[in-house]
C-alpha cells in the first residue's frame, strides 16, 4: 500500500495572515495553490494541487500540537492508511472529515507535530 504520495499543503501560524500572504505573493510569487502533474499520472486533468496557507496565530486547527506549523500529506486510501497507522501504534487524532475536495484525517508524530493526511479529489477545487 502506498502511504504518502506528495505534499498536500504547508500551513503555519502568523501574526497577520493577510499581510504575510501579500508579502509572499509580492516578493516570491507564491499564491495559495500550487498546481503540478504527478509523475505516474502526467495526463491527469485537472492537475494535482498543493495548498500554502498562513493561519491566525491563535488558531486551534493545529491542536493538540503546540507547534507553529502543520504539514498536509497527500495519500491514496485514507481509511486504510489510518487503520494501518493505528495498528502500528501511531496516535490518530479526531475523526475523518469529508469535503468536496477530499477526505482528511490527522495523526501525531513522536515530537508532538500534528500531521494532516488528505485523500484528494483535485477536481473539487
Amino acid at each position: 500500500m502506498k502511504r504518502v504520495t506528495g505534499i498536500g499543503g504547508v500551513f503555519f501560524k502568523s501574526e497577520d495572515p493577510k499581510k504575510i500572504k501579500e508579502w509572499y505573493q509580492t516578493h516570491l510569487g507564491i499564491g495559495e495553490i500550487f498546481s503540478w502533474k504527478e509523475v505516474d499520472k502526467p495526463d491527469a486533468t485537472p492537475p494535482a494541487i498543493t495548498a500554502w496557507s498562513p493561519f491566525k496565530k491563535d488558531t486551534t486547527y493545529f491542536a493538540p500540537s503546540e507547534k507553529q506549523f502543520m504539514f498536509n500529506y497527500r495519500v491514496e486510501n485514507l481509511v486504510e492508511l489510518l487503520k494501518v497507522l493505528k495498528e502500528e501504534g501511531v496516535e490518530v487524532v479526531g475523526e475523518i472529515q469529508e469535503e468536496s475536495y477530499g477526505k482528511f484525517g490527522w495523526i501525531m508524530d513522536p515530537e508532538g507535530n500534528k500531521i494532516e493526511l488528505w485523500e484528494p479529489k483535485d477536481d473539487g477545487f
